[in-house]
Formats: structure tokens, sequence, C-alpha cells
């Protein structure tokens, strides 16, 4: 069976850290770019990051950008995404998901995982 799972969201303060993992079993994580997205309660859902199959391009939203850091390692077949100086608009639940193609269009993901709750609050 094909499955993305994400873990290590939790409840964090404001400006405090947190790192997301997204394992892959039933396929090998190689072949896809990965894409991070979130949905907070009563928004759309939206695109976070995204990382190229190989690593070596990477994209982040500007809302996010210079606070996050998203990586991989193919040899555990493993994606991860560092959140770092977290804000309470920050609150979300994290999916990651397994696309060809690095998009901000999530149609565009074949699999997706179940999310993790990310809550930042004092």
């Amino acid at each position: 069976q094909l499955q993305l799972v994400e873990s290590g969201g939790g409840l964090v303060q404001p400006g405090g850290s947190l790192r997301l993992s997204c394992a892959a079993s039933g396929f090998t994580l190689d072949y896809y770019a990965i894409g991070w997205f979130r949905q907070a309660p009563g928004k759309e859902r939206e695109g976070v990051s995204c990382i190229s199959r190989g690593g070596g391009s990477t994209t982040y939203a500007n809302s996010v950008k210079g606070r996050f850091t998203i990586s991989r390692d193919n040899a555990k077949n493993m994606v991860y995404l560092q959140m770092n100086s977290l804000k309470p608009e920050d609150t979300a639940v994290y999916y990651c998901a397994a696309g060809a193609l690095c998009s901000w269009y999530d149609k565009l993901y074949g699999y997706w995982g179940q999310g993790t709750q990310v809550t930042v609050s004092s």
C-alpha cells in the first residue's frame, strides 16, 4: 500500500521550533518531488514548501521564507520540514504530498499523508 505519513507536529510557543517528518511506505520517494502544504481552520489549503526529486531545488511560500527549511534523505526515504521562529499564524494541519514536479497546485500531487497538527500558542 502506497502511503505517506507525517509526524513531528505538536504545541509550541511563539518563537519556538518544530521539525516535521514525512515518511513513505510502499514506494520510493526518490522519483517524486515532495511538497508541504498546510490548512488552517476556515482557510483553504496552501503550499508551504517543495523540494525537487534530487533535492537540488527548493521553493518556499513568502510567509515562511527564511524561517522554514525543507530537506530530504532519499536513503532513508524521508523528507523533513524544519520550522523555526514559529508564529501563531503558522497554526494549521500540515500535509506532505508526492508529485512529479514541484507546484503550488495541489491537484498535481498524487499521494498525500493524513496530516499532522501544528499549534503555535502561548
